[in-house]
C-alpha cells in the first residue's frame, strides 16, 4: 500500500531544484572567499574566481573534488574540522545553508560555467616581453641619434633643447660623469679628445663599477647579526678592470654567472662569479645553514631580476607573479640552473703574486729534475722506499649519533665524514657518541683532515686560511656506568708543524703577552696540555691539503652493546672573539678505527706526489731539498675571495609551498618564463647555459635595462623610470623609440658600455646647459623631456671623493684591499656592533683612497657615506634614494677627513697664492668648482677670511681653513651641473 502511495507523491510534488554555481555559488564565493582567494590575494596558492586554479586546488590539496565533497579541502576548512584552519578566517563563519548548497554542488560534479569563470591575461603583450626592434632614427641625416629622437618629442610639446654648457661646466661635467673626480684647475683641450681620455682613464672603472656593485650588493662583512669580515675585494677589482678594459657586457655577465664554467677558465673567470656571493651570510649559533643557504638563493633570484633582467622576480617564489607573465613554477626552474653549486672561499693571487708563483714551481720543477737527472737508479730508489712503508690497514669508519656537543653543526656526509658549518666557535669541545651496528675491536684511531669546498681556502680547517689547530685527540669508554680515559702509546702524521710554532695572530688571545699556546707535531695532541695543540699550516701553497693522523691506544678496547665509546676532539687554538673568524676549528674530517696496534699515519694520503715526499727521505739530497723548502718560504701568501664551485651531484629542485624550504612541492627540472626568450634547444642545465639565455640577442629585457641604467646615472632618472621593473606594473618609457634604438646600437657594437658612453655625452642632449627656467620646471620637474642638461647632486662616494681631490690629499691607487678610514669607534664595540669589530684606521695614505675601497660593513656602514645615501649591500640596489638634509652639511663641515681635507686644501690655496689672499681664494674656488668666483663671491670669502683673522693668530692656517670648509661645502662643489 506505501509504495503506490509514495509514488503518486512523486508525481505531483515539484521536483528539487539542482544546484546552479552562477546563481547559489558564485555569489558565496565572491563574498565570502574572493578577499583571500580572488584576483588581488592567494593565500595558500588558491584562486577561486578562475575556474581551471580552482580545480587545480592550492598549497593544501585539491580544495574542489567534483562529486566528493568529503574530499574536498574546501569544505574541511568551511566546516571548522580543524578549528585553527576554519575558513573565512575574517568574519562569521558560513551558515549550514550556505555549507550545503557548496556541499550539493560539489557532490553534483561541481558543474561550472566557462562563461563564469575570469580569464587570466596572459600579458605578454606588454612592451619589455619584445625583444626590441632598432627603429629609424627621424629627421635629417647626419644628426646625432639621440639628439633626433629627444628633439622629435620637444617638437611635438613645443619646446626647444637649451643651449650648449659653458666649456667649464661641460669639462667638469664630463670627469664627474666619467671618472668620479673634478678637473685639475689646467685642464684644456678639445672636448672630444677629453671625452677618450676620460674614457680610457684607469679610474673611469672605478666611478662606472659602483653602480653594479650595487646591483650586485657587493660588500665586506657578511650581515646578519654577528656581521664578520668577508674576503671579496678581489670581486670589487674584477669589476673595476671589466669596466676599464670595456669588457663586452655579455661576457661580463656571463663570466659572473658561470665564469668557472667556461672552457679553460682562468682566475679572473673563476673570481667574476663572486657576483652571486655577495648575498648576507648567518653564522648565528643554532641557525640551519640550509635554511640561510636558502635564503641566499632567493637573494641571488632578486639579484639577477633586478640587475640584469629588470623584473622584480621575487615575489615568484612564493605564489604566481600577480602582475606579470611568470609563474612560481617557472621561477624555480630557473633557480634549478643555480641550485648545484659549493661556495667556497677560493685562493686567489694578484698578477705579480701569480708570475712570481710561476717562476718558483718552475725552479722547484727544475731541481728535481736535476735529482732525476743526476740519479739515473732513483726509479728503483722510489719503488724500495715504497715497498718500506708499512702496509695500511682496513679502516672502519665510525659512526655517530645525530647531534654532537660544541655549537657548530656537525653534517653527516655520504662517505661518513663530518662537515663543520654555521657558527665556528674559537674554543670548541666536540664529542661523538659511537654508534656501530656490530662488535668493534679497536687498538688505533685514523683521523683524516679532508678538504671541501664550502670550506674557506677549500680547508681542510675552518679558519681564514682553511687550516686547523687540535688540541687534544681524546677517547673515553663507559662499561657498567663508569667512564675510563683511554690513554695513547703514540700518535703519527703524515705532516706536523715545528715544536713550538706561535699561532697566527688572528687566533691569539685580547692580551697576547700571557697567551703561551703554541702548534707543533702530531705528539702535542696527546700530550694533555691545553697550551699546545697538532698544527698543519705547511705554509702558502701547501697549506690546503689534506692530512692524516693515527693514535694508537695503550691497551686495545673492544666496543659492543655493553658499552659506549666517546670519541672527543679539543680546539681550544682560536682566537678570543668567536664573532670574528678567528676559529682553528677543524672543517671536514673523518674519524675512523682498526684492530691493526701497529697501525701508523700513511705518509702518501692525499694529494702529495710520490717523488716529493720519496726525495724528503734521502739524506745525501739534503742540499737540493733544503734548497726547494726555501723556494716553498717565498711563495705568495694570496688572499682568498668567494666565488661558486659547481656540485659533482647536482640537488634536486621543487617549487616550495609558499617559499618554505621545508615545505617541498613538484619537483622540476632547469627552464625559464614562457614569456621571454626560449632556451635553445637541447640546452643543458647548467649555469653557463643560464648565463647565455639571460645576455641572448632575443632576450627582450636584458640590453634594455643596462642602457636604462646607464642613462639614469647620466640623468638622473631613466628613460624607464623604474629602473627595476620593466613589468606590467613599471613606468612607461619616457622614449621608447630612444631606449629600443640605444639598446640594439649596444648590442650591435659588441655590448660595449663604452660605445654607449661615448653616444651620450656626445650628445647635445647631455651636453645642454641644466639652466631650468621657472617655467619649464613647474611642466617638467623632473626633466623627463630633456629640454635641458642633468643637475644634482653627486653620489656620497665623490662627494668624498671631491674633498680629497681638490685637497691635493687623494691616493690614486687603483685596486687592493678595503681600506678603513677615521670613523667613530663606539661604532665597532658593544651595543652598536653585536661584537667588536676590528676596524684597524689606517695610519698610512691609504686612508685617502678613493670611497670605492672604503670598507663596506653592512651593520655598522661607514657614516660620511650612509649620510649621503650609499646603500649598506643588504640587498640589490638599481636606483639610489638622494636625499638633501642638514646632517650631510653637518658631516662635510665636521667629519674628520673633511677637516683635514679642509686643512690641507687651504695650505694648497696659500701656498700658491703666496700671500694675496684674493688669489688663494680664487684659486680655491676654481679648485672646488672649475670656475673662477664672482665680484660678490669673492667679497663675501674675503669677509669670512678677515672676519676669522680676527679671532685667531695672523700666522695659523686656521681662517684660511674656514673659507676652505666653507668652499667644500658649497652645493656647486658637490653638484653636477
Amino acid at each position: 500500500m506505501l509504495k503506490p502511495l509514495v509514488l503518486s507523491l512523486a508525481a505531483v510534488l515539484p521536483a528539487v531544484a539542482a544546484v546552479d554555481f552562477v546563481h547559489d555559488v558564485q555569489p558565496i564565493l565572491k563574498e565570502r572567499c574572493h578577499s583571500c582567494h580572488g584576483p588581488n590575494k592567494q593565500e595558500a596558492a588558491l584562486r577561486l574566481d578562475h575556474k581551471p586554479s580552482a580545480l587545480k586546488g592550492g598549497d593544501f590539496g585539491l580544495a574542489i573534488k567534483p562529486g566528493h565533497s568529503a574530499d574536498s579541502v574546501m569544505v574541511h576548512a568551511i566546516e571548522g574540522r580543524n578549528p585553527k584552519m576554519r575558513m573565512p578566517r575574517k568574519g562569521d563563519p558560513l551558515s549550514a545553508s550556505e555549507i550545503a548548497t557548496i556541499k550539493a554542488w560539489i557532490d553534483a560534479g561541481a558543474e561550472w560555467p566557462d562563461s563564469a569563470s575570469v580569464r587570466l591575461e596572459t600579458k605578454t603583450d606588454h612592451w619589455a616581453f619584445k625583444p626590441p626592434v632598432k627603429p629609424k632614427v627621424p629627421g635629417a641625416k647626419g644628426a646625432h641619434p639621440i639628439d633626433a629622437f629627444v628633439q622629435e618629442r620637444l617638437a611635438k610639446e613645443g619646446l626647444k633643447p637649451a643651449p650648449k654648457a659653458a666649456p667649464e661646466k661641460l669639462v667638469r661635467r664630463l670627469y664627474l660623469d666619467l671618472i668620479g673626480l673634478p678637473p685639475s684647475p689646467t685642464e684644456k683641450g678639445s672636448v672630444d679628445a677629453l671625452i677618450d681620455q676620460l674614457l680610457a682613464s684607469e679610474h673611469h672603472g672605478e666611478r662606472w663599477a659602483r653602480h653594479w656593485l650595487d646591483a650586485a650588493h657587493y660588500a665586506d662583512s657578511n650581515g646578519y647579526e654577528k656581521d664578520p669580515m668577508r674576503f671579496i675585494w678581489f670581486y670589487r677589482d674584477w669589476v673595476i678592470n671589466a669596466f676599464n678594459r670595456d669588457l663586452p657586457y655579455d661576457q661580463f655577465i656571463i663570466q659572473q654567472i658561470a665564469g668557472d664554467q667556461l672552457p679553460k677558465a682562468t682566475q679572473d673567470q673563476i673570481v667574476a662569479t663572486g657576483f652571486l656571493r655577495n648575498s648576507m651570510i648567518n653564522e648565528e649559533g643554532g641557525v640551519d645553514p640550509e635554511q640561510f643557504r636558502m635564503e641566499a638563493m632567493f637573494d641571488h633570484m632578486d639579484t639577477i631580476g633586478k640587475s640584469v633582467l629588470g623584473l622584480t622576480i621575487g615575489c615568484t617564489q612564493c605564489h604566481n607573479h600577480k602582475y606579470d607573465p611568470i609563474t612560481q613554477e617557472e621561477y624555480y626552474r630557473m633557480f634549478a640552473f643555480l641550485n648545484n653549486d659549493n661556495e667556497p672561499w677560493r685562493v686567489v693571487y694578484t698578477s705579480s703574486e701569480q708570475m712570481q708563483r710561476a717562476e718558483l714551481m718552475q725552479r722547484i720543477r727544475e731541481l728535481e729534475d736535476k735529482l732525476r737527472h743526476d740519479h739515473a737508479d732513483w726509479q728503483q730508489h722510489l719503488a724500495s722506499w715504497k715497498k718500506s712503508l708499512k702496509p695500511q690497514p682496513a679502516w672502519t669508519t665510525l659512526q655517530f649519533e645525530d647531534d654532537p656537543s660544541g655549537g657548530e653543526k656537525a653534517l653527516r656526509q655520504p662517505d661518513g665524514s663530518i662537515l663543520a658549518q654555521g657558527y665556528a666557535p674559537t674554543k670548541s669541545e666536540v664529542k661523538f657518541v659511537v654508534k656501530q651496528g656490530a662488535p668493534l675491536k679497536i687498538a688505533a684511531f685514523r683521523l683524516e683532515l679532508m678538504n671541501d669546498p664550502n670550506l674557506p681556502a677549500y680547508g681542510p680547517g675552518r679558519s681564514q686560511k682553511g687550516t686547523a689547530a687540535l688540541t687534544e685527540f681524546n677517547a673515553t669508554i663507559k662499561i657498567n656506568g663508569k667512564d675510563t680515559a683511554l690513554k695513547f702509546s703514540k700518535a703519527t702524521a703524515d705532516f706536523g708543524e715545528p715544536e713550538n710554532t706561535p699561532i697566527p695572530g688572528f687566533a691569539k688571545d685580547q692580551d697576547t703577552a700571557k697567551d703561551k699556546r703554541v702548534t707543533g707535531p702530531i705528539a702535542y695532541a696527546i700530550d694533555g696540555k691545553a697550551d699546545t695543540a697538532w698544527g698543519i699550516d705547511a705554509g702558502p701553497g701547501r697549506r690546503n691539503v689534506p692530512r692524516n693522523a693515527v693514535f694508537v691506544l695503550e691497551k686495545p678496547i673492544e666496543v659492543n652493546d655493553g658499552s659506549e665509546l666517546t670519541i672527543g676532539l679539543s680546539m681550544k687554538h682560536g682566537g678570543w672573539n668567536s664573532d670574528d673568524l678567528q676559529t682553528m676549528n677543524l672543517g671536514r674530517y673523518r674519524i675512523s678505527a682498526t684492530e691493526a696496534a701497529d697501525a701508523e699515519a700513511d705518509p702518501l694520503y692525499g694529494k702529495k706526489t710520490e717523488f716529493g715526499v720519496f726525495r724528503g727521505s734521502i739524506a745525501e739530497w739534503k742540499p737540493i731539498n733544503d734548497e726547494i723548502e726555501a723556494l716553498w718560504k717565498q711563495h705568495p701568501e694570496g688572499t682568498t675571495t668567494l666565488v661558486l664551485d659547481a656540485r659533482e651531484q647536482p640537488r634536486m629542485t621543487s617549487v616550495l609551498k609558499r617559499g618554505d624550504f621545508l615545505k617541498p612541492g613538484d619537483r622540476v627540472t632547469t627552464g625559464v618564463p614562457a614569456a621571454l626568450n626560449p632556451l635553445p634547444k637541447n640546452a643543458d642545465s647548467s649555469r653557463l647555459t643560464f648565463a647565455k639565455w639571460l645576455v641572448s640577442r632575443d632576450s627582450p629585457t636584458t640590453a634594455r635595462a643596462i642602457v636604462n641604467r646607464v642613462w639614469q646615472a647620466y640623468f638622473g632618472i631613466g628613460l624607464v623610470e623604474t629602473a627595476e621593473d620593466f613589468g606590467t606594473q613599471g613606468a612607461k618609457p619616457s622614449h621608447p623609440e630612444l631606449l629600443d634604438w640605444l639598446a640594439c646600437e649596444f648590442m650591435d657594437h659588441g655590448w660595449s658600455l663604452k660605445h654607449l658612453h661615448k653616444l651620450i655625452v656626445t650628445s647635445h642632449t647631455y651636453q645642454q646647459d641644466s639652466r631650468v627656467t621657472p617655467e619649464l620646471l613647474e611642466r617638467d620637474p623632473y626633466n623627463r623631456l630633456l629640454a635641458r642638461g642633468p643637475r644634482f647632486r653627486v653620489e656620497g662616494e665623490i662627494v668624498r671623493d671631491i674633498q680629497l681631490a681638490v685637497s691635493g690629499l687623494l691616493n690614486p691607487e687603483v685596486g687592493g684591499r678595503g681600506v678603513m678610514p677615521p670613523a667613530p669607534e663606539y661604532l665597532f664595540q658593544k651595543p652598536v656592533s653585536y661584537a667588536p669589530f676590528p676596524w684597524k684606521v689606517e695610519d698610512s695614505n691609504q686612508k685617502y683612497r678613493r670611497s670605492v675601497y672604503v670598507f663596506r660593513r653592512r651593520s655598522t656602514p661607514y657614516p660620511f657615506l650612509s649620510t649621503f645615501d650609499v646603500p649598506n649591500g643588504e640587498a640589490s640596489c638599481i636606483k639610489r634614494a638622494r636625499s638633501n638634509t642638514p646632517l650631510q652639511a653637518l658631516m662635510t663641515l665636521n667629519e674628520t677627513l673633511s677637516l683635514e681635507a679642509a686643512e690641507h686644501l687651504a695650505k694648497r690655496m696659500t701656498d700658491a697664492a703666496k700671500g694675496d689672499d684674493k688669489a688663494a681664494i680664487a684659486y680655491g674656488f676654481h679648485l672646488c668648482t672649475s670656475r673662477q668666483p664672482t665680484d660678490k663671491e669673492t667679497r663675501v670669502l674675503l669677509g669670512l677670511l678677515n672676519q676669522q683673522r680676527t679671532h685667531t693668530a695672523p700666522a695659523t692656517l686656521a681662517p684660511m681653513t674656514t673659507v676652505a670648509r666653507a668652499l667644500l661645502n658649497l652645493d656647486e662643489t658637490i653638484t653636477k651641473e
